[in-house]
């Protein structure tokens, strides 16, 4: 077993809040968390390149699986002690596809989000 790692983009103020607020969770120290936009190249994981990374959420567990999307929230969530009731129930077979749905049309908002940010500077 090893500590999980979390791959998301630090640019994208939506992400970056989040993050903290899970990074502030009980349990979140035994998680790795890496910022795709600044993190050196050997703490990409092989066969998953920097805009891979950036495109959608990722989470290795414990296991060694990569996860990604809504699934990388499950992933995720099961690894913090007060998420992991909500991680059992959303992450069923029924409920996922529901919640990668709500993810990818999150990701159209995100992208707004961040191309009006790089607007701005």
């Amino acid at each position: 077993m090893r500590n999980p790692k979390v791959f998301f983009d630090g640019d994208c103020p939506v992400c970056s809040r989040e993050i903290d607020f899970y990074q502030r969770r009980s349990g979140a120290e035994q998680i790795e968390w890496v910022d795709v936009n600044s993190c050196e190249d050997v703490s990409l994981p092989p066969g998953l390149d920097r805009s891979t990374l950036l495109t959608r959420f990722h989470v290795i567990d414990q296991k060694g699986e990569v996860h990604e999307g809504a699934a990388a929230f499950i992933a995720l969530w099961r690894e913090i002690p007060s998420f992991k009731a909500p991680a059992n129930l959303l992450g069923s077979r029924l409920v996922l596809p529901v919640l990668e749905k709500l993810y990818v049309f999150f990701l159209v908002v995100r992208s707004k989000l961040k191309r009006n940010r790089e607007f701005k500077k």
